[in-house]
């Protein structure tokens, strides 16, 4: 079946993870998909990781909207062990080549590895054209704990790269980062959205809460940086002002933060909420007054675009595409810097006028990104790939694409 015969785009989607497994790609993907649903333009099924052993798992979101999961046995929710990233790249592999024989038009992977790779092989294998997202860890340089990775899966990455008929990062410095490893490859930004009518102001001006409330939304891991939020918060109770934190997620360091916590002597002030239903969540934003977001890296942080959405002001730090959801919304402090977070949230707890005036720009701000322009673009990053067909990719070093297949293997 083709796009050209029936007006039906068909896609072979990758992601080793999907709600309820993992962060920020999976529900991209999964917001991606909810609004495909309600075209008929398009037919997709999405090749994804099961908690399980050893039994495969199916729904569907609608007819044209299929997802498989095949058997990964994820330990964690909130990342894959390496074990777990090979065993998605052996089946997932294995499964996508029998649905791929089927004829699609294109494949979406998304992330370099493991998808990018499944991707690749089926297009050396099968011509099938495909795409590859760029969304965070998979760029060499995101994140410190995978740079032995890197260093070992670097040059495969750029070569999954070489073979993409598009490849998209979701910021600027994403994009920016994907090119200080591969200089030569073009990428297109398709930034993150947020649903605008889910996730919206309260209504009237926001009341102050006494203390000042601080909402931190992420899962409780290293590069998220919620140790340096409940170090400024003790900094700021001993100059004497009082703020109230919630840390909304779970993870890996929760019970480090929890201790440190109590070490801090923050345990009457700082409120752990685990995990939060996505239809709780606008009204939580709307309870708090300043949304921080101290990570050490950010692709494009839906919980932030979140935050903005609901006229929050923002703290966050100077890195990745957090950058560029910042200007007279709120406050950029260096990471890891906890005398310059302490600060902003003072100045912005003295200002009600202010932080008034900064959650209409975020807002205004946040309007600019809806999950509906992402899911229109990705289809035309995509329809423009299937087109392109199986004509020759880049190839590295001004070989041919034959020559480069051959090289590599």
């Amino acid at each position: 079946m083709s796009s050209d015969r029936t007006g039906v785009l068909r896609v072979l989607m990758l992601d080793n993870e999907y709600p309820p497994l993992g962060g920020g790609t999976g529900i991209v993907n999964q917001r991606l998909l909810q609004h495909w649903a309600d075209r008929d333009d398009v037919d997709v099924d999405l090749v994804t990781s099961s908690r399980t052993r050893r039994t495969q798992e199916y729904e569907e979101l609608t007819p044209r909207i299929r997802i498989h999961k095949v058997p990964v046995d994820n330990r964690n929710i909130h990342h894959s062990s390496s074990r777990e990233l090979l065993t998605y790249a052996w089946r997932g592999w294995r499964y996508a080549r029998h649905l791929a024989r089927r004829g699609y038009d294109v494949c979406l992977a998304w992330v370099g590895v493991p998808a990018g790779g499944i991707a690749y092989g089926l297009w050396r294998e099968l011509g099938l054209a495909y795409v590859v997202s760029l969304q965070g860890p998979d760029v060499p340089g995101f994140e410190q704990r995978y740079r032995w990775h890197y260093r070992v899966l670097t040059p495969f990455i750029v070569r999954v790269w070489r073979g993409a008929a598009a490849v998209t990062a979701c910021s600027e410095q994403h994009r920016e980062l994907a090119q200080r490893t591969a200089p030569d490859i073009d990428v297109r930004v398709i930034a993150n959205g947020v649903d605008l009518e889910c996730f919206c102001p309260a209504e009237g001006r926001p009341n102050p809460h006494h203390p000042l409330r601080l909402v931190c939304v992420g899962r409780l891991i290293e590069r998220k940086g919620q140790r340096h939020l409940l170090a400024a918060v003790r900094r700021l109770r001993d100059a004497g002002r009082e703020v109230e934190v919630v840390l909304v997620g779970t993870g890996d360091d929760e019970e480090a933060l929890h201790r440190q916590t109590a070490e801090l002597g923050l345990s009457d002030c700082v409120r752990f909420t685990g995990c939060v239903p996505h239809d709780e969540m606008p009204d939580l934003y709307r309870t708090a007054d300043i949304f921080v977001l101290p990570s050490y890296n950010e692709g494009m942080s839906i919980a932030l675009l979140e935050a903005m959405a609901c006229g929050l002001p923002v703290i966050v730090t100077n890195t990745g595409g957090t950058r560029e959801l910042v200007h007279d919304n709120g406050m950029v402090v260096p990471w890891a810097d906890v005398g310059a977070l302490a600060r902003s949230i003072e100045v912005l707890a003295c200002d009600d006028a202010r932080r008034w005036a900064m959650g209409a720009a975020s807002r205004s701000l946040a309007a600019r990104y809806t999950w509906a322009r992402s899911a229109e673009e990705y289809w035309a990053v995509c329809q423009s790939a299937a087109e392109a067909g199986r004509r020759p990719r880049l190839a590295p070093h001004g070989l041919s694409a034959r020559d480069a297949m051959d090289g590599a293997r």
